[in-house]
């Protein structure tokens, strides 16, 4: 897999952001005081798509096609259904339970990619942290807004 087949596939996940964006409808969603300003989210994801796409390279780079670079692709298909689930469906219910499968698949990814290359799973734990945030948010606005 070359560096531009995976700049591809970062981009096309990143782009699911893109589509399906909060508009109206997550404006006016009860949030909680902690939710991160709107500015922080595209700075945020930008950063950590950079990483994502390095971490790929790095463990294609060692290792070729093996494990880790499957849990990388599943970590990306979960990632980019997430904001069709949440912003998209308007399904905060199957968004937190994707978002839930995809912190399990990045831990998954973190532990495998580190016997492949230390630095391909570093690169992952700021990614691990956000989503752990993320997931919070979508359960606590799930339940904010729940009936």
């Amino acid at each position: 897999m070359s560096a531009i087949i995976i700049a591809v596939l970062v981009l096309a996940t990143a782009s699911s952001g893109a589509l399906f964006k909060p508009g109206e409808w997550y404006q006016g969603l009860r949030r909680p005081s902690w939710t991160p300003p709107n500015w922080a989210f595209p700075v945020v994801w930008s950063l950590l798509y950079i990483a994502i796409g390095v971490s790929g390279w790095l463990v294609w780079q060692a290792q070729g096609a093996g494990l880790a670079t499957v849990l990388w692709l599943v970590q990306l298909v979960l990632n980019a259904a997430w904001s069709w689930l949440f912003f998209g469906r308007h399904r905060m219910d199957l968004a937190f339970a994707d978002i839930c499968l995809l912190m399990l698949t990045i831990l998954a990814y973190i532990f495998v990619a580190g016997m492949v290359s230390p630095l391909a799973a570093l690169l992952f734990a700021p990614y691990a942290l956000w989503v752990a945030i993320a997931a919070a948010l979508n359960h606590t606005v799930w339940r904010l807004n729940k009936g």
